[in-house]
């Protein structure tokens, strides 16, 4: 009889079931997208702000003394401090390892070398990167860190046969009248050779250093537009020599990680804090924490985040996190109102059925659990079917808001569809539900029966 009456109620209310389960299916539909949203929302604002550059940048322990003239790091000769590339990889083993997304170390030089053989030749920086360079899983290097520079042509090639290749930038190739395809002659006297500004024990010989092919021009709107780009490789052998700063010396790396939004617990001395404290900190990943663990991975290596990136991606995260939160919130609410007032309505209509129950020996529990369970039937399907429609239109929204070129690509459902998230929508769904027609169902069982029945005779 229970099961009958239970479906009667569908039935013969299907206009009130109706409007119900429309706004559970509205409130679900909102907060699944909010969530799917809200779950990639982290690594999609670090995407955005990577234009920005690096969060993390390491240099040489060592290196204190750090004076810039013109965009020209100037050091005594015998100061140069070195990290080494081969280190680079100990970063795989750090704990936060899978939230590194970019890796350029670089290592800075002062050139002098012209466009034709035989005439002047000009002292300018060059700089050596990495360019598409295989680090683990990552395919990383200094175009992946720095995605605002525009280049002409192409990017030097790693590879041992193609150790000559060079960009240039777009305000020193106008002053020198380089295109691509253009040659950068060293002069022949070796001493007004192609070395940097340190003395080099073990200067090679010029005719070790061929010219530099350039492959590209590249603008970036800052001082790399007066500066020559080439393999990191080629200004570790090339340039400084083996025996100078070792085989894989580099002078500063660039590192982009996915972080957390700085809070006052991320700025603790991990030194002052208790070892429960500590682990917490440790194994959250704020940009400090994930910096800590570089220091302690590369012997010698001062490790510091860059603030604006930093507080930028916190900030626009937050507020973001606050929006979506806000409404979900209002969509749940609305949804518990409308329920609410269906409910209240359906009451209204089945006072006589509750009064005949009530009459016929009916407990209050007995009615209770009949309007509850119509309403948890209406949840759970509302719920499934708010969950993958909001799971559709969060593919939408992220394909259509955080498209990398502004174009609206095609959305996938499965790269939104979480099914850890469906439990807890069809829970919101049930709460929801149950507290919007809580109000309406205490209504109908403080009714007395002998007066409903009176009143609808």
């Amino acid at each position: 009889m229970f099961f009958r009456l239970l479906l009667e109620s569908f039935r013969r209310q299907r206009r009130r079931k109706l409007l119900a389960g429309v706004a559970i299916l509205l409130g679900t539909t909102a907060v699944t997208a909010m969530l799917a949203l809200a779950t990639t929302i982290g690594d999609r604002i670090h995407q955005e702000l990577a234009v920005y550059g690096a969060n993390i940048v390491v240099t040489p322990q060592a290196d204190t003394l750090d004076v810039k003239v013109g965009g020209v790091n100037l050091k005594p000769a015998t100061g140069g401090a070195y990290l080494h590339e081969s280190d680079l990889e100990k970063l795989h083993g750090i704990f936060w390892a899978n939230n590194i997304t970019g890796v350029s170390p670089e290592l800075d030089s002062t050139m002098r070398f012209g466009r034709d053989l035989y005439k002047e030749n000009i002292s300018v920086p060059l700089k050596g990167y990495w360019f598409d360079h295989s680090f683990g899983t990552l395919d990383t290097g200094a175009p992946a860190l720095h995605p605002w520079w525009k280049l002409q042509g192409s990017w030097p090639r790693n590879d041992a046969k193609a150790d000559n290749e060079a960009v240039i930038g777009a305000s020193l190739a106008k002053r020198m009248g380089v295109t691509v395809g253009s040659f950068l002659h060293l002069p022949t006297d070796a001493d007004l050779g192609f070395k940097p500004l340190q003395t080099l024990p073990n200067l090679a010989s010029s005719f070790e250093r061929p010219p530099l092919k350039v492959v590209g021009i590249v603008t970036t709107g800052d001082g790399t537009e007066n500066e020559v780009l080439t393999t990191l490789s080629y200004v570790q052998s090339k340039v400084f020599g083996d025996d100078y700063i070792g085989a894989d010396g580099v002078s500063r790396v660039e590192i982009s990680a996915r972080t957390k939004p700085e809070d006052a617990f991320a700025k603790s001395d991990p030194a002052k804090l208790s070892p429960k404290q500590h682990d917490r900190w440790y194994c959250s990943p704020y940009a400090n924490s994930i910096a800590y663990q570089i220091r302690e991975a590369i012997p010698g290596a001062r490790a510091e985040q860059v603030r604006r990136v930093e507080q930028s991606e916190g900030t626009v995260l937050s507020r973001i996190s606050g929006l979506m939160w806000l409404i979900s919130a209002a969509a749940l609410l609305a949804a518990g109102f409308a329920v609410s007032a269906a409910m209240a309505t359906a009451i209204l209509e089945r006072r006589a059925e509750i009064g005949l129950m009530r009459s016929l020996g009916a407990s209050r529990g007995v009615i209770a659990l009949l309007f509850y369970s119509e309403t948890g039937i209406l949840a759970v399907l509302a719920g499934i079917c708010g969950y993958l429609i909001g799971s559709g239109l969060a593919a939408w929204l992220g394909a259509r808001i955080f498209s990398a070129d502004g174009s609206v690509i095609t959305p996938h459902l499965s790269a939104v569809l979480i099914p850890a998230l469906l439990p807890v929508v069809v829970g919101l769904a049930l709460l929801v539900a149950i507290a919007g027609s809580t109000p309406a169902i205490r209504t109908a069982l403080s009714m007395e029966p002998s007066a409903i029945l009176r009143a609808d005779a």
